[in-house]
């Protein structure tokens, strides 16, 4: 059982991590260079997992390993999620034409827009677990039918771009950027400008990621007690998105080469819901009782995610090799 001032040193990290991001790390605007990406990224993960240890030495007596691997895997399945969701991130500045100076402002201010709605969605789906056992089946149900149309989806679907041009007509927004100022007097008129548009639609698409990627978690949590779960679902899922930044200008100019990665994702979303539904199965299906229904392992649920995303990387990269191979570049 988690206590109350475990939250409170929860968010004191998180506080003094921004704080430290926005007055010290990254003051201004200004264009962040991949190594310095690579560098934030590399600090972000290391905090994650310092996190960790933290959550495995304050867990009670015998459950310190389990709530760590249950840690561990719902933060890689939300890392992993977030890769894919970095493609819709570069639509979406391309979109709207935003400067790459300006675009850290606009995922700083994405993220703390998640840290509530995200809050939101963990809290009372945890909730309705506890209260409808049914619940955890329709969200592997909805993991399976997202898995499938993340295999097949058309790359020029533009449904961000549809949200933009709705939201313009929507609100009052300037024809020009005005620095980093999310508003500016256009002809006498306060209006919103561009890069305020931008984060709204920034920050509406993360709810619709966060259908996906949330439920996705739970799949770990699922033995735990209401309050350890979520514990574990907000914590790795809020330092998760807190590295998405970094994650973004480390490896945007390469995410076109990850050509498999949307396989790899729908992998992945097909097995956390079948691992999910598959009691459901047992029991009302082949008519095992509910306490002898078998359950997936956390620490394998682990294994299979990291070797498929192992494979997805590598494949894209073999595959990036022969192509540049077959057009004499290298």
């Amino acid at each position: 059982m988690f206590e109350w001032w475990m939250w409170v040193m929860f968010f004191a990290i998180i506080g003094t991590m921004f704080a430290f991001d926005l007055g010290l790390f990254n003051k201004g605007s200004k264009h962040i260079t991949t190594k310095r990406a690579l560098q934030m990224t590399a600090f972000w993960v290391a905090l994650a997992l310092a996190f960790g240890i933290i959550i495995f030495l304050l867990s009670e007596p015998g459950q310190g390993t389990g709530n760590l691997t249950a840690y561990i895997t719902a933060y890689v399945i939300e890392e992993m999620m977030s890769i894919d969701n970095l493609f819709v991130f570069i639509i979406i500045f391309a979109y709207f034409m935003v400067p790459d100076e300006y675009q850290h402002k606009a995922l700083f201010y994405g993220i703390i827009g998640a840290l509530v709605f995200r809050g939101i969605f963990i809290f009372v789906g945890t909730e309705l677990i506890a209260a409808f056992d049914f619940i955890i089946y329709i969200f592997g149900a909805i993991l399976i039918y997202t898995a499938i149309k993340t295999v097949f989806k058309k790359e020029e679907e533009g449904g961000e771009n549809k949200m933009a041009k709705r939201l313009s007509r929507w609100f009052k927004v300037s024809p020009h950027y005005d620095g980093d100022k999310l508003f500016t007097m256009h002809n006498g008129v306060k209006l919103m400008t561009p890069l305020l548009l931008c984060i709204i639609v920034i920050e509406l698409t993360d709810i619709m990621f966060a259908f996906d990627s949330i439920p996705a978690v739970f799949s770990v949590t699922i033995r735990l007690d209401i309050e350890t779960a979520r514990f574990i679902i907000y914590t790795s899922n809020i330092f998760a998105v807190m590295g998405l930044r970094s994650l973004f200008f480390a490896i945007k100019g390469s995410m076109e080469h990850l050509e498999y990665l949307k396989y790899g994702l729908g992998v992945i979303l097909a097995f956390i819901g079948i691992k999910m539904i598959l009691p459901a199965i047992q029991q009302y299906l082949l008519g095992v009782p509910k306490d002898e229904t078998f359950h997936i392992d956390v620490i394998y649920s682990l294994i299979i995610i990291l070797a498929v995303l192992g494979i997805t990387v590598a494949t894209s990269l073999y595959k990036r090799k022969q192509v540049r191979k077959e057009h004499g570049m290298d």
